[in-house]
């Protein structure tokens, strides 16, 4: 979700110093606050268009539903799990992508942009 009028974004502001992020197009885990800003960021380079369809918190958890379209044409769906602490920090979130073919799009084009940046064995 950009953040182009100066809302707060639903996870990124809170993340902890050793938060963790998995995700659909990843083989494993991102650990840490900047690495997270990292990836989602660049997620967000491949998005034409992205339109949340769903925002419920259910205790301590965050869920938040949308669509976007990537800068290819592909269609793609998302479900992000946002788990708070407490004191409202965020130590983890599970974003999770269908369908299957645009997931391994994103995932190429992810490994494009930070296989530099990121290690290597956490992209497709």
């Amino acid at each position: 979700m950009s953040n182009d009028q100066g809302e707060r974004h639903p996870f990124l502001d809170d993340l902890t110093v050793d938060a963790e992020l998995t995700s659909s197009v990843l083989r494993g885990p991102v650990i840490g606050r900047d690495q997270i800003r990292r990836a989602v960021d660049a997620v967000g380079t491949f998005y034409a268009s992205q339109t949340p369809t769903f925002l419920q918190t259910v205790g301590s958890r965050l869920f938040l539903e949308y669509e976007a379209v990537l800068t290819n044409g592909e269609r793609l769906n998302a479900l992000v799990v946002v788990d708070h602490n407490p004191d409202g920090s965020v130590p983890r979130v599970s974003v999770r992508m269908s369908p299957l073919g645009s997931v391994l799009s994103l995932a190429a084009s992810l490994r494009g942009a930070l296989s530099q940046q990121l290690p290597e064995s956490l992209f497709l």
